[in-house]
């Protein structure tokens, strides 16, 4: 007889790869060096996928085709923590050490660094996002949002309207931009013309809103950090959906809509990641071959959706058909 323990794991496993087949997906590991702690990752416009190195303090490159892998130093202290890919084709860091925003300039590997103005205090760098002007938003944990103007390098800062907490960032269909306070348990929407900030209560109190993003038809989706669920806020109407993710315990860490509408999760309670069907309002579970991934951050592109796992220094793509 074999423990119970062990029949749970098998049966689950099984489950996982008759999901994921019905599914018509795939996932790939690629193994990076030791010690990065891939936190984020953004598909390259080249074909790899950047993800910040946050341990190294250094910018990864990797090759899907080959696995190889390479870093770009980001200087003393740095301690990367978001990537995302902007207008220019180029990479952008939030470095949380450097406490600045970073371009790295994808041929040739040179290292800009945007400090916020004299005198702001140490912000704790998070994440970033682009609006349709080519604005460069991004928030601080310790109670700060921004905008950074590539053309010029100017740099404005804002205190949160309460206090700690700004984590994930996103632009909504509707131009505006939204991020997540993960102390303050609210999202909040900016003005990108005054830079103003509206707090925008979920129905969970306390739920520890995360990291979001926006979908083509007016809605931001929430990963709900505290309450294990999902929420979907629309930006016309201001209403509310919550789900709760399957399991006992479920923590939604990241957050990521494709190029579809549909929503991606990961789950650090039940060590998986989750796609939701907007439509059936159901989850498919889609596991990783290792273990205690802690999944931080999702991105993708048409077919792909890029798992950065940090606590065994590895990427992940699930490559899914779109249809």
């Amino acid at each position: 007889m074999f423990p119970r323990q062990v029949v749970n794991v098998v049966v689950l496993l099984v489950l996982t790869l008759l999901a994921m087949a019905a599914a018509g997906a795939e996932v790939e590991e690629f193994i990076l060096p030791d010690g990065d702690h891939p936190h984020d990752v953004a598909p390259a416009a080249d074909g790899g996928a950047w993800y910040t190195a946050q341990r190294a303090g250094a910018l990864g490159w990797l090759d899907p085709a080959s696995g190889a892998t390479r870093h770009i130093p980001l200087g003393n202290g740095s301690s990367p923590h978001g990537v995302i890919v902007g207008p220019d084709g180029a990479p952008w860091i939030t470095d949380s050490g450097l406490n600045a925003i970073v371009r790295v300039d994808p041929q040739t590997d040179r290292v800009q660094r945007f400090p916020p103005p004299s005198g702001t205090p140490y912000m704790n760098l998070n994440t970033a996002t682009f609006d349709p002007r080519g604005i460069l938003w991004f928030t601080g944990q310790a109670g700060y949002y921004g905008r950074l103007d590539p053309a010029n390098g100017e740099m404005k800062v804002f205190e949160a309207p309460r206090g700690s907490g700004p984590y994930g960032i996103c632009t909504g269909a509707d131009g505006k931009v939204y991020y997540a306070s993960l102390a303050g348990s609210h999202i909040a929407r900016v003005d990108p013309d005054t830079g103003a900030a509206e707090v925008i209560e979920p129905p969970t109190p306390g739920q520890g809103a995360r990291r979001v993003w926006g979908d083509s038809k007016g809605h931001i989706w929430v990963s709900e950090w505290n309450a294990g669920q999902l929420g979907r806020y629309h930006t016309a109407t201001g209403q509310w959906r919550e789900w709760r993710l399957p399991g006992d315990r479920p923590r939604a860490y990241a957050v990521y809509i494709d190029v579809v509408d549909r929503v991606w999760l990961s789950d650090f309670g039940g060590d998986a990641i989750w796609r939701f069907d907007p439509d059936g309002e159901n989850f498919t579970r889609f596991g990783l071959p290792s273990a205690n991934a802690s999944v931080r951050q999702i991105h993708g592109r048409d077919g792909e959706v890029w798992l950065p796992q940090s606590a065994n220094d590895k990427l992940a793509v699930i490559r899914t058909a779109t249809e």
